[in-house]
């Protein structure tokens, strides 16, 4: 089963033509930590001691909060996850974070700040898998 922890171009793209004059963005991120977080590839920025995947997410959300509140973004929920109530069973999540967007334009600077680019290797050594759907509001009926 493919793990998938960054957005391709091609789903940037189209995210950005969908969601472009939509305003406030949400988006839901489901999230599955390593047991250990793998920094294999992120000497620089790697603990002395092996960490948690979970504790890795907690270095990285240390990091991003101040980047999220420099972009008007910020926090809705943070909450921990287990098994769907109504879905696949195999699929299973440790937590579930959703952030608030003012655009699409300060969702995309937010996600090339440098500094938020320098850190969020500790994302990348936290997850073995993750989703990120997404959101915006629409009339019900």
């Amino acid at each position: 089963m493919k793990n998938y922890i960054e957005a391709s171009t091609e789903a940037g793209k189209s995210f950005y033509l969908k969601f472009k004059d939509r305003g406030k963005v949400v988006m839901l991120n489901l999230l599955k930590f390593r047991d250990v977080a793998d920094y294999s590839k992120f000497d620089t920025l790697k603990p002395e001691q092996d960490i948690s995947g979970e504790d890795a997410y907690k270095l990285y959300m240390e990091h991003t909060l101040p980047i999220i509140k420099k972009a008007g973004s910020r926090i809705i929920f943070y909450g921990s996850s287990a098994a769907f109530l109504i879905g696949p069973e195999y699929e299973k999540w440790d937590a579930v974070l959703l952030v608030e967007h003012e655009s699409v334009e300060k969702f995309m600077g937010f996600a090339n700040d440098k500094t938020y680019l320098a850190t969020s290797v500790h994302r990348t050594a936290a997850l073995e898998d993750s989703r990120l759907l997404p959101i915006s509001e629409s009339k019900l009926l």
